[in-house]
């Protein structure tokens, strides 16, 4: 499925020199992808490891990924940044921990990646000049809505050991812009979905059951509400945010401004697949009680404005570009590899 959409200025990256860390990622990949599409250079860094696996990079197309200057390391080793960073004209940083279960039992990783990892970026991006560097946050950094939309301006709440690391991570990019002039914008992002994303997020742990023809939908709660953003959609929040001048020193959500419960994204997903199942509570997919976070609805009025982006992509037609991707990928989805 190929979704098309709106070309703008902004999204001109010709022979600009990008650095770009969590590059193997879901987000990540789409954004390397668009990157050597509107013409940048691209130094994509994923994590080490010693299958010299280069997560879904490996899924781009060919001739985008042979553009591509794959680096393998990690953001935890500054002296590694700074020398990445040394040539750069704008650094996207997306590496991070995102699986929010796993932080509550290893925090001081997250800590260490989300916060550390942001510092040595922020480090080497000042060491060397660079233009831009755009942060990566999460709507998770708001918690539970105090009242919908959410603007920028919402309260953060960390509850979370995650959330409390991205709010962490979203401050130092504000100190440094701030303190040391280093031009800092921070893209906040709802829920992204799409192609690509493994069985962690809940779009694909739900598509991935239908598909395989399941009898129960095992899911976690029902009752909290997402504002779910397609990926190509986010991603061209990305790009924008790397060259609106607005944007420098600013935080800017992207989001659909629409709120939808899981219960209903299940209902949606079985109805665009023509199967009607069950849905049957998954105890540990289901958050502590405290800690749950019940609504995140997006406030988009500064994306608008600022980066003159809007989201394109209804959930529709999103859910029907994931149904065609798992069942394309059926292998990558099996019931073994479901998280948390």
């Amino acid at each position: 499925m190929n979704v098309s959409q709106t070309m703008h200025e902004f999204d001109d990256y010709s022979g600009v020199r990008v650095l770009l860390t969590g590059a193997g990622g879901f987000i990540g990949s789409h954004l390397c992808e668009a990157l050597c599409r509107a013409g940048a250079e691209v130094r994509a860094l994923v994590r080490y490891n010693s299958r010299s696996d280069q997560g879904l990079l490996a899924q781009l197309p060919a001739d985008v990924l042979a553009q591509v200057e794959v680096v393998s390391g990690d953001v935890r080793d500054a002296g590694q940044m700074a020398s990445m960073a040394a040539d750069r004209e704008v650094i996207f940083h997306l590496a991070a921990l995102i699986g929010i279960p796993y932080s509550y039992e290893a925090p001081e990783s997250y800590v260490d990646t989300n916060v550390r990892g942001t510092l040595n970026v922020l480090e080497a991006g000042k060491a060397a000049g660079v233009g831009r560097i755009v942060l990566t946050s999460t709507s998770e950094v708001y918690g539970t809505a105090l009242h919908t939309p959410m603007g920028e301006d919402h309260p953060l709440q960390a509850q979370s050991p995650y959330s409390a690391s991205k709010i962490a991570a979203d401050k130092l990019g504000e100190s440094y812009h701030l303190s040391f002039e280093l031009p800092v914008a921070v893209l906040r992002p709802f829920n992204t979905y799409g192609p690509r994303q493994s069985a962690r997020a809940i779009i694909p742990t739900i598509v991935s059951q239908l598909v395989a023809g399941c009898d129960v939908l095992k899911i976690g709660s029902v009752e909290p509400v997402r504002d779910f953003c397609f990926v190509a959609d986010t991603v061209r929040g990305f790009l924008r945010a790397g060259r609106a001048p607005g944007a420098v020193g600013q935080v800017t959500n992207v989001g659909t401004g629409v709120g939808v419960s899981i219960g209903a994204l299940a209902e949606t997903a079985m109805q665009a697949l023509g199967r009607q199942v069950p849905i049957e509570t998954d105890a540990s997919r289901v958050r502590p009680a405290r800690s749950e976070v019940m609504e995140l609805v997006a406030g988009v009025e500064r994306a608008r404005d600022v980066l003159q982006w809007t989201p394109e992509v209804a959930l529709a037609e999103g859910l029907t570009a994931v149904i065609e991707h798992v069942t394309a990928h059926q292998g990558d989805y099996a019931t073994s590899t479901y998280a948390v």
